[in-house]
């Protein structure tokens, strides 16, 4: 991992930090090319070219932004999407991982 995403990511609930590293795992394993991993106006960043997925930590939730979420809306009608189309997903929900996968895929290929 990137020394400055996990100095960012390691400030965060044991909790957080787990679900982090199992969205970022799934981001690697969902694209056949590495994502290069960067810290970007201070966000953990998942680049291929001019594409790109964020994964940002809160307290009790992750953001993802990612382009395709927006196509995938209604298989991720349980999850809240933000208005800048950002899907949040909370330590009591369950990671929608197949939707995710294909979501990452979409997004960085």
């Amino acid at each position: 991992m990137n020394e400055q995403v996990k100095a960012y990511v390691e400030k965060y609930s044991g909790e957080i930090i787990d679900m982090y590293n199992n969205l970022r795992k799934m981001i690697y394993d969902s694209v056949s090319c590495e994502p290069e991993e960067t810290l970007w106006a201070k966000l953990p960043s998942y680049n291929m070219g001019e594409k790109v997925v964020r994964l940002i930590p809160f307290k009790d939730h992750i953001n993802i932004e990612a382009k395709a979420i927006i196509s995938h809306k209604e298989e991720l009608a349980g999850y809240k999407i933000t208005p800048k189309g950002m899907l949040q997903v909370y330590l009591k929900q369950d990671i929608p991982c197949e939707v995710l996968k294909q979501i990452f895929a979409e997004t960085l290929e």
